[in-house]
């Protein structure tokens, strides 16, 4: 099948002790819809970041990738951005 757009997701996470097991749920809820995840914070020596990056690759409806977008803006402390790359 082919994929007519690629739908990358951004989210910032700015207390990832406190938010992290609400992220992680509906990452989970719509794992289905996840092809790659990163994540990234900041850890030097001693250091470990309290907020945090994920990059997610979403394969699936568009209708579904922004539920999930949704449902992430709506927990405190996270933000959500979308890059669509149309394929010709």
């Amino acid at each position: 099948m082919k994929q007519d757009q690629h739908h990358i997701l951004g989210i910032h996470v700015d207390d990832r002790i406190k938010r992290a097991s609400d992220v992680q749920q509906l990452l989970t809820d719509y794992g289905c819809n996840i092809k790659t995840r990163i994540g990234l914070h900041e850890v030097t020596g001693k250091f470990c970041a309290g907020f945090g990056l994920i990059l997610l690759e979403m394969i699936g409806e568009t209708g579904k990738i922004g539920e999930l977008a949704k449902k992430l803006e709506a927990i405190e402390g996270v933000s959500v951005q979308q890059m669509v790359f149309d394929h010709p």
